[in-house]
């Protein structure tokens, strides 16, 4: 059962390094919101991290950003983690790879193999909040900006889909941390059985201090009674 876990985690590693390579590489983190009349509705306009896009019924146009300095606050710190996440992801994904039960490295190390499960756990729970910081960041200033009635309708934008894959990349990360997590605990508790046995087994034979031991010593009374 521990091992389909296993299997099971890294599954779903390997969607959350897909889900988060997907999340940074959309332009759709904002997205023109159509709430005013002087808006044109049939066409969008999407910013991401790496590019804004302007889509009509018949084409779409993408240019990438001139310079990083352009970009609002969030979105300049979203680049940044947003790709710290994705290598934390693959270099999980791998050493996690090493460490399960099916796997063929380090199969005479069992404690390395269980430490390596234990890092790869950690590796995911620290990828999940450098996926959901930036993601909840800039939802918070789309929804911070959408109620502010001192912007003009034109500066409002809505939630892209990129900030859904990556607050559902971010779930799927924190469950697999801590499949992995859990996993390596009842690992741990099994190496310790033996270690805990032996150490009870030992503590029966040592004789305690506080036991008197009596030895039984011919009665010299019985010796001269035989020869009466």
């Amino acid at each position: 059962m521990r091992a389909k876990l296993e299997v099971l985690a890294l599954v779903l590693g390997s969607i959350a390094l897909i889900g988060t390579i997907v999340a940074t590489a959309l332009p759709t983190w904002k997205v023109s919101a159509f709430i005013g009349a002087n808006l044109i509705v049939m066409e969008d306009r999407w910013e991401g991290l790496w590019m804004n896009c302007y889509k009509q019924i018949d084409k779409m146009q993408c240019k990438a950003y001139d310079s990083l300095l352009i970009l609002p606050p969030e979105l300049q710190a979203s680049r940044g983690l947003m790709c710290v996440s994705i290598i934390l992801v693959a270099i999980a994904l791998s050493i996690m790879a090493c460490g399960t039960k099916k796997s063929s490295c380090c199969e005479d190390n069992v404690k390395g193999k269980n430490i390596t499960l234990a890092l790869a756990g950690s590796l995911f729970l620290l990828s999940c909040l450098t996926t959901l910081i930036p993601v909840s960041w800039v939802g918070h200033t789309v929804i911070r900006n959408f109620n502010n009635p001192t912007l003009v309708d034109a500066q409002k934008h809505e939630l892209g889909s990129a900030l859904y894959i990556g607050w559902a990349t971010s779930a799927i990360l924190l469950i697999t941390g801590i499949i992995l997590l859990v996993s390596f605990s009842h690992r741990r508790t099994k190496e310790e059985e033996p270690y805990t046995k032996a150490y009870i087994l030992a503590a029966r034979n040592v004789p305690k201090e506080e036991s008197v031991n009596l030895e039984r010593t011919p009665s010299s009374f019985h010796k001269h009674q035989e020869y009466v």
